[in-house]
């Protein structure tokens, strides 16, 4: 190994001569490069029986907690590969989402799922595991967001607009606001049907929310009058690439801050976009024609892009990974895993992670560890132990035929009703500037929407899989 500026053996010659504190050290090590392209497999956890939708860490970094197609939880000694505890959840379908909270011991857990509800697990010292619901969206709900070093507060978000407040304390339940579409487009989305929430961990009162259109929503908790005597839903900023203002085919699948409060956006159908906390649009969403008549506007608000996966499938999510993120991992609809270097967005790291794809990639929150999880029913951990460091592969942009995606997964004949009277909608603007190929496409598009209506009844897995049971989640 050289002691170049990058490799790994200068920090061991630093430390060694008194140039770099062992802290400074342990932080340099963990952040290596060389370690993320050492990366392979180290453990396969295998117990669910369906498609794994959700991972996550306990503070202390020891035990992965993971929700199933199956509507169970397991908790696991991921380092063992043992399972510490599995039980069904009380969800009536998949589970979307699941966290423990911290400071608990690791016996409070909350769950959300397809059903719509969100649910409380709290785990005895002995006997079975008791599940409370505590409430329940009207469609699905996707994500759970913990208020950072709070064992009590957490906040929730679904496709019936709703971001709903939570204190375990007292087991309340606020419903802060329901999320609208800021232009005319109400009339056919009534709602933004929400499948991301993230907090800031730098400053707990933002939050921000995402879904089926273009804009990131962030508010500050500071603002709600908990007597209910304001409106919350005016949001404190926006986010958006400026040259997706206005483009109705978009929407967003996941969110993640870092410990900068910068704020990371993944797009369906489009790219991965960094976003500082200066490169908001303002308390006022602005409008497509608004951008293109401000040249300073996008200069100003031209955020860094992360570009070479597909996210058309599912509802992914996005991470940074880093002691100090300086990395961005994301799934893919073609089953790998993409790194990316934070600063300057260059591709560093391919891994193939799942036959199907891969929909969750999870960062260790100490140590240099991913968890990975997807169409199939197993997680994966991965480590930097293979002796060769990897290349990226020559068919990066290796895709699949294009599939209907999360935007148009329909789950009722208004649904259906609404879809086709925005894709006429579409069709007939005359300020749309597609080309004829986009036009031609709206036929087959039809065909797609009214042939697979029946199916995706069926499908309401939050990766694309198949539900477990016959129930209906909006009962």
């Amino acid at each position: 190994m050289g002691r170049g500026r990058d490799g790994p053996a200068a920090g061991f010659w630093l430390r060694e001569i008194g140039g770099l504190s062992n802290r400074s050290f342990a932080y340099r090590h963990r952040a290596s490069e060389d370690l993320v392209l050492r990366f392979e497999i180290y453990r396969n956890l295998k117990n669910h029986r369906g498609c794994v939708n959700t991972i996550s860490f306990n503070s202390s970094g020891d035990i992965l907690v993971s929700g199933s197609d199956d509507r169970r939880v397991i908790l696991w000694d991921w380092e063992t590969g043992n399972v510490k505890l599995a039980f069904h959840s009380g969800h009536q379908n998949n589970v979307f989402n699941a966290k423990i909270m911290p400071y608990t011991d690791d016996q409070s857990i909350v769950t959300c799922a397809a059903d719509g509800q969100v649910r409380h697990a709290q785990l005895p010292e002995s006997g079975p595991v008791k599940t409370s619901l505590l409430a329940k969206h009207q469609g699905r709900a996707h994500r759970l967001a913990i208020e950072p070093g709070s064992p009590h507060v957490f906040y929730s978000c679904g496709e019936d607009g709703l971001v709903q407040h939570f204190d375990l304390r007292t087991k309340s339940v606020t419903e802060l606001f329901t999320c609208h579409p800021n232009d005319d487009r109400g009339s056919h989305m009534p709602v933004i049907k929400l499948n991301a929430i993230a907090i800031d961990p730098r400053n707990p009162n933002l939050f921000a929310v995402a879904g089926s259109d273009e804009f990131t929503r962030l508010y500050d908790i500071r603002k709600y009058k908990w007597d209910g005597s304001t409106d919350f839903g005016q949001p404190a900023n926006y986010f958006c690439p400026p040259h997706l203002v206005g483009d109705e085919q978009v929407g967003i699948t996941g969110l993640a801050f870092s410990d900068q409060s910068e704020l990371l956006v993944s797009y369906n159908d489009e790219f991965i976009y960094l976003f500082t906390q200066d490169m908001g649009l303002g308390p006022d969403a602005v409008t497509s024609e608004a951008v293109a008549s401000n040249t300073d506007l996008k200069e100003k608000f031209e955020p860094q892009v992360y570009k070479g996966h597909r996210n058309t499938e599912t509802v992914k999510g996005v991470n940074f990974f880093g002691p100090k993120c300086e990395y961005v991992a994301s799934g893919s609809d073609c089953g790998r895993i993409f790194i990316w270097r934070k600063q300057g967005g260059e591709l560093i790291r391919v891994m193939e992670a799942d036959e199907d794809v891969a929909n969750c990639v999870e960062p260790h929150p100490h140590e240099v560890v991913l968890a990975s999880s997807g169409l199939e029913d197993d997680v994966k951990l991965w480590t930097p132990k293979a002796i060769e460091k990897a290349t990226l592969p020559t068919n990066i942009q290796r895709t699949r035929p294009k599939a209907l995606g999360w935007m148009y997964r329909i789950s009722s004949p208004q649904d259906l009703l609404l879809q086709l009277f925005s894709m006429e909608r579409r069709r007939t603007d005359p300020g749309d500037n597609r080309d004829d190929s986009s036009s031609s496409a709206t036929g087959q598009d039809l065909m797609e929407l009214i042939f697979t209506f029946n199916g995706n009844n069926a499908s309401s897995s939050d990766d694309g899989g198949n539900a477990s049971g016959p129930e209906d989640f909006f009962s």
